[in-house]
Order: structure tokens, then sequence, then C-alpha cells
């Protein structure tokens, strides 16, 4: 039910011990606070596949 991009988004953006964003450091060097916008983005598409699938509809 979970798709690739976003399955790769939420194992690598991991909150940092600073209370940071991992992922958005490793990659591209910024400094986010998590979660970071990739997260947002991952869990709501998680979020309206599952309610989707519930429902009867498409994910």
């Amino acid at each position: 039910m979970i798709n690739e991009a976003e399955r790769h988004i939420l194992l690598v953006h991991l909150p940092g011990q600073d209370g940071l964003c991992a992922g958005c450091r490793a990659w591209w060097s910024r400094l986010t606070p998590y979660p970071c916008w990739q997260v947002n983005w991952a869990t709501t598409r998680q979020a309206r596949s599952l309610t989707a699938a519930l429902l009867g509809g498409r994910a």
C-alpha cells in the first residue's frame, strides 16, 4: 500500500539527536526541523492511500 518513494523518504528522513532532520542534512546540507516537508508529504500520502483502501476507493 505504500509507494517506494514514500518508503524511501521515511527511511532516510529521521529525527537527529538535535531535533533536526538527518535526511535533509545529509542530502542537501539543510538544517530543517523534524518533521520536514518531505516527511509531511510522505505521511500524508500514506494516510490518503490507507483511507482510500479502507473506503474501497483507488489508492
